[in-house]
């Protein structure tokens, strides 16, 4: 989720206003005391919190600010993730964590760009932000926990994908030979398959497949292990938890609701139902001006693995809750044709992760549903 801006202090509050410019090997620190103030630039070597703190201490000298006076930060989401909003915050600093695709840019022709002028232009905008502007957009920091707990359903979607990866290249290189993967593989199944001509697959092809086998043989190993992880989770869950309540709806099993979650349907703490649409990427992008208007269909720029679990739910829901009220609206709205279906069914992920937000933030069932081990009302 993207966090909103709200000013921090008054205009005549004295404050040291630092922006970090992050590299791999050293950091830029890009210091000013408000509006009108030429910005000073210091470097330290990345990770450097001695420095760090030297540099803070030399920012308020020349700036003629005493060692008292508060310190707000800023830095740009990236690789290096949460770990220095925490070590800022532990120090004090009252730090944020920008959205770096919000920042405005100049759109005439080329524009130059070096890690010295991102850092003075990002703490001249975090003085408007603190003064309450909307300059860019923040994001959500997750606690510890929060942020650990994703690891298993990301590194669950990654093995997933590495998967099926594997199996589409024997599928390839069968098809090279004028045959075609076996459903049923048991065995040595490579040794069994035969050519367009009926003939065994050469050594080296065998071996190949071989190797492919064992490798997928160890990645859906791991695909196991990690979905007895999430399904002991759930188990040991306290009963009124975010993932006991989803699961108990007929059409979320368990790696969907624990994605939702890990990726922050709860601890976001979305608002609205606008603020969930914008972080899917299911959001209207309209067009309006002057005398021309144009729908430019949806944006897509949001959170991948919410987008592609949220399409897998509500292909699931309408299948599993055929009697519940978005099931029935996404039929008579888009029930003809295939491609009509397929259009429709993005807008029925929106509504129904928006349902299901709902449901784990104030308990109110989505229309119609019905929960594991109930019956379906006539």
């Amino acid at each position: 989720m993207i966090a909103t801006t709200r000013p921090e202090m008054s205009v005549s509050e004295p404050t040291l206003y630092v922006a970090f410019e992050l590299g791999k090997k050293e950091w830029k620190l890009a210091m000013t005391s408000g509006f009108g103030v030429a910005p000073w630039l210091r470097s330290v070597v990345s990770g450097d919190w001695r420095g760090v703190d030297q540099a803070i201490a030399q920012g308020r000298a020349r700036f003629g600010l005493g060692a008292a006076v508060p310190v707000v930060s800023c830095y740009e989401a990236g690789r290096d993730g949460f770990w220095i909003h925490r070590a800022l915050q532990q120090r004090g600093i009252r730090n944020r964590v920008v959205d770096s695709a919000s920042i405005e840019v100049n759109r005439r022709a080329r524009r130059a760009k070096t890690d010295r002028l991102d850092a003075l232009k990002l703490v001249r905008m975090l003085v408007r932000v603190c003064y309450g502007e909307k300059a860019w957009s923040e994001v959500r920091v997750p606690s510890v926990g929060d942020e650990a707990a994703r690891q298993v359903s990301r590194e669950r979607t990654a093995l997933t994908q590495e998967q099926t990866r594997v199996i589409n290249q024997m599928r390839g290189w069968l098809a090279t030979w004028g045959t075609a993967l076996p459903r049923r593989r048991t065995g040595a199944w490579w040794t069994t398959v035969r050519d367009w001509a009926g003939a065994a697959l050469p050594l080296a092809v065998q071996a190949r497949l071989a190797r492919a086998e064992a490798r997928r043989a160890v990645l859906a190993g791991q695909i196991a292990e990690l979905d007895a992880q999430q399904q002991a989770a759930v188990t040991t869950a306290a009963p009124g938890s975010a993932v006991r309540q989803l699961v108990q709806l007929t059409g979320v099993a368990t790696t969907g609701a624990s994605v939702l979650l890990d990726e922050g349907l709860v601890w976001r703490a979305f608002r609205n139902r606008r603020q969930i649409g914008g972080f899917l990427g299911f959001a209207p992008t309209p067009y309006e001006s002057g005398e021309s208007a144009r729908e430019q269909g949806i944006s897509r720029a949001g959170n991948n693995r919410l987008q592609s679990i949220s399409i897998q739910l509500a292909w699931n829901w309408v299948r599993w809750q055929p009697h519940s009220a978005l099931t029935a609206w996404y039929r008579e709205r888009f029930g003809k044709g295939k491609r009509s279906r397929r259009i429709g069914i993005v807008a029925v992920a929106r509504k129904l992760v928006i349902a299901l937000w709902r449901y784990v933030t104030t308990g109110v069932v989505p229309a119609g549903a019905i929960l594991k081990g109930a019956r379906p009302v006539a």
